[in-house]
């Protein structure tokens, strides 16, 4: 099956604009826009291809005696209509991860670095209890000081990237 994005797109915003109903494939195929007439052999595949990534499910209903209506229906997903959005919806929003690190890991960190470096030994003891003895106000200045020095050598950043990962 080739993928069509903007086959995609399509069925994404038919569910979307049908949120939270459901709809039969036949009513979804007849809602997409005129020019993806010639693709409806892969409005199936697709829509199960969403359906294994979670931005589409799939509901099966049993005919009853209150029910004339028997097969399967679709919706969109909340994670369906989060990769609609512009700005990632609420699944950016809410899968932001924040990063602590507590002070001494960090002393830990430039302990190490200043072991491994090639200054005297006993520039290195000076370096070594000047750290010791920095606040943990200061070593948070310090260090978003260095971040901010990592960040205006993006090409230095990326060696070490390349480095970490490989």
């Amino acid at each position: 099956m080739e993928l069509n994005r903007s086959l995609q797109k399509a069925i994404l915003n038919v569910l979307s604009n049908h949120y939270p109903d459901t709809m039969d494939m036949g009513t979804l195929k007849l809602r997409l826009p005129p020019d993806f007439s010639d693709c409806q052999n892969l409005v199936d595949g697709t829509v199960q291809y969403f359906i294994e990534h979670g931005l589409v499910e799939c509901q099966t209903t049993k005919l009853t005696p209150s029910s004339q209506h028997q097969g399967r229906f679709y919706k969109a997903t909340a994670k369906g209509l989060d990769f609609l959005a512009d700005d990632g919806g609420l699944s950016s929003i809410l899968g932001t991860v924040t990063v602590k690190l507590h002070a001494d890991t960090i002393r830990d960190v430039l302990k190490a670095k200043i072991m491994e470096s090639n200054i005297p030994p006993e520039d290195k003891k000076r370096f070594i209890d000047t750290l010791k003895d920095l606040p943990g106000e200061a070593l948070k200045t310090f260090t978003n000081k260095l971040i901010e020095m990592a960040c205006d050598n993006p090409q230095a950043v990326f060696s070490s990237l390349m480095k970490f990962i490989s």
